[in-house]
């Protein structure tokens, strides 16, 4: 079977480029817009329950007045099932069906109304602790989502100032998210193939311009088409709004008429109803409940500038489609994957679990390196905390790692340049030590008639068959300042002990005797498996011809060490380079993070620190040094060729 022409690789491309891009414009106006639904209807919910509050508020919270006014504001709300206010361990108002007749408020909560109580202590604990703001600030207003599409919402109803008790309210069944339409995609998906069948007649099999064509034809739908979608979410988040400020009027009107009849003065700023979870204004609506235009505008261009990231990332993905299909690239996997599918069906369970178990995971961490993602917005999309490099500049751009005082010089040992470079200093002197007495030890092992040599190679493969993280504490445990070993060996000797960990020197000193430890019977191993590989021919040619021990050496030993030592060093720089362990547990970073290496202080941001997407954002650029250190020295070696 010949292979199929330009024009129809191209035609096939586009058609899966235009498809992959409509369907995913698709999937963010449909996300989106959901997103929007649910945002809009939890915001007009939050507002009936501050409504609410402030109606309670006025009537003292309790008593038959609170009662009166809850029933009358329930008749009047649409989309709200039901509303209870405890205080304490007393249900002091309710509007639900059931908690009629014997169980009707006022009564004491029963067993199994227990969660309602712990939501008010944990609503109560909130306020308290943002009031006092030690802490991380916590949720005052808590949304909970129900089946049926229903929501549970709970705010603290104060008195004389201090949370008393929790107002519950349950929203009727809320009404779907709009599903976009499909002819808009349809049409970009029918669109650039009509508009290239006609280009491709004129450019005949000329590869370069049927990609041009297709590339232009394909870009041209897709950007019509994100034009439509985004206006449709930024129209949907403005009616968002507009809703929000209707609900607003009409809780106030409601508040007004209700707190008329008893003598109240309206409320003073009911768009304050209108709150985050931090009961703090959302300032889209003004304190009379109208909405502020510049706000609003500018919640819309946001929900419209990240639509666009994405949008334009799937359009990227879908021209990738597009001149891989058309240049042939699939054709030429389909034909090996036919050749040797045998072999392919072999490590099908390999691929599969790499793919998994590391290209997943790996592919995931650079992506929220372009996020904000922490430990408070866990559990929103990666669009909505996309922030695309500004990680990578925060990293990046302070370069004021040291500054000079009247002191001396002051280091910023949190600074990245100052980890770097405390980085490849450990780095480099550990893989010298390593290097230089795994050799060392190797040529003594490869001594011919050496006494107990199996003996010896047992004990000196020790430090590398013990667990490293037993090896470190035990390591720990012998600089410890007044019971460690190595302390008091120098005190027998009349020198004062050190204290390890409080200086800089003696703290790197401590890591690096103790990664030296662990690290030189690698390479001892590898020396003496390729010392052993040399024939001995070549050192009885060189004493023929007079060559002293260390000519030999020169000549023969260390070139046929190269081909196993280079590819040794690397992975030994790579090992060395992100040595969690020895550093984590012998110094801890200690003193104040002078000794901590890049590993080490992107897990600190990452687990104490809770910044996510910068501690990725960290760890992608050490995966970036190591790789175009491992790429320079493979190229400028060529040790593993051939």
């Amino acid at each position: 079977m010949g292979a199929p022409s330009h024009r129809l690789r191209f035609l096939a491309g586009l058609a899966l480029g235009a498809a992959l891009g409509a369907w995913l414009a698709r999937g963010f106006l449909a996300d989106a817009r959901r997103d929007v639904a649910g945002a809009r209807e939890e915001r007009k919910a939050v507002v009936a329950l501050q409504a609410l509050v402030s109606l309670l508020d006025r009537a003292g919270a309790d008593g038959d007045a609170a009662r009166r006014v809850a029933t009358a504001w329930q008749a009047s709300t649409p989309g709200v099932a039901r509303a209870r206010l405890a205080l304490g361990l007393q249900l002091e108002v309710s509007t639900a069906p059931e908690d009629a007749g014997g169980r009707a408020a006022p009564r004491r909560l029963a067993r199994e109304e227990k969660p309602l109580y712990d939501r008010a202590q944990r609503i109560a604990a909130a306020v308290r602790s943002n009031r006092d703001a030690q802490e991380a600030p916590r949720p005052e207003i808590e949304v909970e989502p129900l089946s049926g599409r229903r929501l549970s919402l709970a705010a603290p109803v104060e008195v004389g100032g201090a949370p008393a008790g929790v107002l519950e309210i349950e929203t009727a069944p809320l009404a779907p998210a709009p599903a976009p339409g499909w002819w808009p995609f349809l049409l970009a998906l029918a669109a650039p193939l009509a508009a290239f069948g006609l280009l491709a007649l004129l450019a005949g099999e000329r590869r370069a311009v049927l990609a041009v064509a297709a590339s232009a034809c394909l870009a041209a739908s897709l950007l019509l088409l994100y034009r439509h979608v985004v206006g449709v979410a930024g129209s949907d988040r403005r009616a968002a709004a507009a809703e929000v400020a209707e609900r607003v009027r009409r809780q106030a009107a409601l508040a007004g008429e209700l707190g008329a009849a008893r003598g109240w003065a309206p409320p003073a700023a009911p768009g304050d109803w209108d709150a985050d979870a931090y009961r703090k204004p959302r300032g889209e609506l003004a304190a009379d409940g109208s909405p502020v235009a510049a706000r609003v505008d500018g919640a819309v261009a946001a929900l419209r500038g990240t639509l666009w990231r994405s949008l334009l990332a799937s359009g990227a993905l879908a021209l990738a489609l597009l001149l891989l299909a058309g240049l042939g690239a699939f054709h030429r996997a389909g034909r090996t994957l036919r050749r040797n599918r045998q072999a392919y069906l072999y490590i099908a369970p390999a691929i599969l679990g790499m793919l998994v178990l590391v290209f997943y995971p790996f592919t995931y961490g650079i992506t929220l390196s372009f996020t904000d993602s922490n430990i408070y917005n866990t559990s929103k999309p990666l669009s909505e905390i996309w922030i695309g490099l500004r990680n990578y500049a925060e990293i990046l751009r302070d370069l004021s790692f040291a500054r000079r005082t009247d002191a001396g010089f002051v280091f910023n040992y949190l600074n990245f340049y100052w980890t770097l470079l405390f980085t490849v200093a450990w780095t480099v002197t550990n893989v010298a030590i390593g290097v230089s007495t795994g050799l060392f030890l190797a040529l003594v092992l490869n001594t011919r008639g050496l006494a107990l040599r199996p003996v010896y190679r047992v004990l000196f493969i020790l430090p590398w068959a013990m667990p490293t993280y037993i090896c470190a504490l035990i390591w720990k445990g012998m600089f410890h300042q007044q019971f460690g070993v190595i302390n008091q060996v120098l005190q027998m000797f009349g020198a004062a002990p050190v204290s390890w960990f409080d200086h800089p020197f003696t703290s790197y000193l401590a890591a690096l005797t103790t990664n030296a430890w662990l690290s030189f019977p690698f390479m001892m191993v590898v020396s003496l498996g390729a010392l052993q590989s040399i024939p001995a021919d070549l050192y009885e040619a060189a004493r023929v011809d007079g060559a002293s021990r260390w000519q030999q050496f020169r000549a023969i030993t260390l070139p046929s060490l190269r081909p196993a030592l280079v590819p040794a060093v690397i992975l030994s720089v790579v090992w060395t380079f992100n040595q969690f362990n020895v550093i984590y547990l012998v110094t801890a970073g200690d003193p104040g993070g002078a000794t901590e290496i890049l590993i080490t202080q992107a897990y600190k941001f990452a687990f104490e620190r809770y910044r996510y997407g910068y501690a990725a954002a960290y760890s992608t650029v050490i995966f970036g040094i190591l790789l175009v250190y491992g790429v320079l020295q493979n190229r400028y070696s060529k040790a593993t060729e051939a």
